[in-house]
């Protein structure tokens, strides 16, 4: 399991790919799939400890379906379904966690997101799922809940972009390397944490849930030196 964390040299998140969760944002529909980068460091394994939650900061959850790449891949043409499921060497359930207010404030200013998104332990993972537990990543079923509230609850079938023209669109522009990790996007739902909270995560494929994809993390204060301010 370390190896998804040690074998990452990026993580590439796909952003606005549900239209309900555009419109609880108020964000604008994307004409072609849209991507930022998180740092690998910010990846929490399985049983690696708590969520960090830095002073001063707004935290919210997305939950997502993760890929992780099996082999490397340029300039892929969208029309190539197969070479894109191929590509990918498995799965992950992850929670992209976002400085809500960090990241609002780099909107309204047009600032890089970077701060909003890169905290360590912002990328709780779950187990590595093999590719043949998910035969078809564009019929899963994810789920995030607070203290046993469900929060998240809805079908990868809703994605506004599939897989391969995610891959496509990235791959126009850089490569994506073996054990490189891409987050597909998240559904509507997305909310606030505080200290305390126990987040738990999961998929469902065919209405059985997959053990390798639970996620169960509790959120705790993040000591250092960072606090938020106004930029």
């Amino acid at each position: 399991m370390a190896s998804i964390k040690a074998n990452a040299r990026k993580v590439v998140c796909i952003g606005r790919n549900y239209a309900d969760h555009i419109r609880e944002l108020n964000n604008a529909r994307p004409k072609q799939p849209f991507f930022f980068l998180k740092p690998p460091s910010s990846i929490l394994l399985p049983r690696s400890g708590p969520v960090l939650r830095p002073r001063g900061i707004i935290m919210h959850y997305e939950v997502e379906l993760a890929l992780i790449m099996g082999r490397e891949l340029r300039d892929l043409d969208e029309r190539d379904e197969q070479g894109a499921i191929d590509a990918i060497d498995g799965y992950a359930v992850g929670i992209d966690m976002t400085a809500r207010n960090a990241q609002d404030e780099a909107k309204r200013k047009g600032l890089p997101w970077s701060i909003a998104k890169g905290f360590d332990t912002f990328l709780p993972l779950s187990h590595y799922i093999p590719k043949a537990r998910i035969p078809d990543p564009h019929s899963a079923h994810l789920y995030l809940s607070v203290n046993h509230q469900m929060r998240q609850s809805d079908s990868t079938n809703l994605m506004l972009f599939r897989i391969p023209r995610i891959l496509s669109e990235v791959s126009k522009v850089m490569a994506l390397e073996k054990g490189d990790i891409v987050l597909t996007g998240t559904p509507k739902g997305v909310g606030s944490v505080a200290t305390g909270d126990v987040v738990r995560a999961g998929i469902k494929i065919d209405g059985v849930e997959l053990d390798q994809g639970r996620i169960e993390v509790e959120v705790h204060d993040r000591g250092g030196l960072y606090e938020f301010h106004e930029t």
